[in-house]
């Protein structure tokens, strides 16, 4: 497509064992947590993948509408429903809800007007995690 440019930054992570069915993840720039299998308080990594879809457009919707007006609320939940069929372990019907209150007053009212634009190209241009879950990017593996 003529215009376009591709942003082509390497993106990574990298998982650590620490014991049986629990890692430490770190990036790039020496940010760490814990995951796992869903015991005590660690996140799963399907925690973690709707965790980048809601953090991902919450960046977006917070830049775009808090230069009008800085929320009063500001919370995002993403809901899922885990299945198990003939296509294997997978997501389904991923809702993001917004819940977001802006303050009275004319920059609350232009920040309120501007909100369903801006989860909107969220969703449909800005958040790379969201676009690549459905988009359906293939996923390889490699053993060293």
């Amino acid at each position: 497509m003529a215009g376009m440019t591709t942003d082509s930054a390497h993106r990574g992570v990298r998982l650590e064992r620490i014991e049986n069915s629990k890692y430490v993840v770190s990036n790039d720039r020496g940010g760490q947590i814990r995951i796992g299998k869903g015991e005590g308080t660690d996140f799963t990594a399907v925690d973690l993948l709707l965790t980048a879809i809601g953090g991902c457009t919450a960046v977006d919707v917070d830049i775009l509408t808090s230069r009008r007006a800085e929320p009063e609320k500001f919370e995002i939940v993403v809901d899922a429903d885990k299945i198990r069929d003939e296509a294997g372990n997978r997501l389904t019907d991923i809702v993001v809800t917004f819940r977001i209150r802006f303050p009275e007053g004319e920059d609350g009212d232009k920040a309120r007007a501007l909100l369903p634009d801006a989860v909107r190209k969220s969703h449909d241009r800005l958040c790379t995690v969201s676009r690549t879950v459905e988009l359906g990017t293939p996923i390889a593996d490699r053993i060293e």
